[in-house]
């Protein structure tokens, strides 16, 4: 990086055209005239430029802000009672959308800062404390909220465990992470995309409950609907155990979002947004939870494929 120059004291700037023969009175009335007007006007570009600078340290700052209150009003949804008179499907609905609102949040800050270069300690840190909210937090709340059929006391230690994990991969990061970073990639499942697999699941609860309830779908679709429905109850607890050990594993993971900005796709992600399109259009929300758990099971699962061929490559 290149350093700037420092920034002379206003007292000290000078006026170049103001040099004369300062014998002459009239010619030293105006130049201190001239002088005066000069600085004024300096002063006053100056001021709109500190101006400038302050909504730009501002603005990311305020994106940053966003994610936590998505967290927090995501958790208020989750846990109201009789104050908010939603069904149990249509809260854990809007606590997902919340929970995507401040992934949306999240990954604007941090592009903000740096195409501002605004980029800053304090920044780093307070994103990290909205994570937590947001992403440690709240999908712990929906974990509890969204299972009634294990012992209550088990799903509060699953979703403890979670938050904790989300945690630990926060602290992690900030440690491992230097200045120079490219951010093409992860160490260790991202705590967004953990929230986010969570959140899609919340999200698709009332489109299945409508698949197994619709008059204008096949026998088959209520069947397979009201079995998944079921089984979430169990599933989705152990998906936040497993999700939990994923992010602070060490399997690699792309930064999709970093990848998108620049312009740098591999035609088989072209394919796979494709298909996540085409999946949407035929599945609605039930899609997006199959395309979040490609994500975060698809780098684990190569990375156990490449250990495995490994030794038998090695033995043929």
């Amino acid at each position: 990086m290149s350093e700037l120059k420092p920034r002379l004291p206003l007292s000290d700037w000078d006026d170049p055209d103001t040099e004369s023969d300062p014998q002459d009175p009239a010619i030293e009335a105006d130049q201190e005239v001239a002088g005066a007007g000069g600085k004024l006007r300096r002063r006053r570009k100056r001021n709109r430029g500190e101006r400038r600078r302050l909504t730009l340290a501002v603005l990311p700052t305020v994106l940053t802000l966003g994610n936590g209150v998505c967290g927090l009003a995501a958790i208020a949804i989750a846990v109201s009672t009789e104050t908010l008179a939603w069904e149990l499907e249509t809260k854990l609905f809007a606590a997902g959308l919340l929970i995507f609102g401040g992934m949306l949040f999240d990954a604007l800050d941090g592009s903000a800062a740096r195409l501002t270069g605004q980029a800053s300690r304090f920044g780093a840190e307070l994103d990290s404390l909205c994570d937590a909210v947001t992403f440690g937090v709240a999908p712990a709340v929906i974990v509890w909220r969204i299972s009634d059929a294990l012992p209550q006391r088990l799903t509060w230690a699953i979703g403890v465990l979670f938050a904790v994990c989300v945690l630990i991969r926060l602290a992690r990061f900030n440690v491992e992470t230097d200045e120079d970073d490219d951010h093409e990639g992860f160490e260790g499942l991202p705590s967004p995309a953990a929230a986010g697999t969570l959140a899609a699941f919340a999200i698709a609860i009332p489109d299945l409950k409508d698949f197994a309830t619709g008059e204008n779908y096949p026998v088959w679709v209520w069947h397979i609907s009201d079995w998944s429905l079921q089984a979430s109850h169990y599933f989705i607890p152990v998906l936040a155990l497993v999700l939990a050990f994923l992010m602070v594993s060490r399997f690699r993971y792309p930064h999709v979002f970093a990848q998108l900005v620049r312009g740098r796709r591999a035609p088989n992600q072209i394919g796979q947004a494709m298909f996540a399109v085409v999946g949407m259009f035929l599945l609605h929300w039930v899609a997006l939870p199959l395309v979040f758990c490609y994500y975060s099971f698809g780098s684990p699962f190569r990375a156990l494929i490449n250990q495995y061929r490994g030794p038998n490559q090695q033995q043929q």
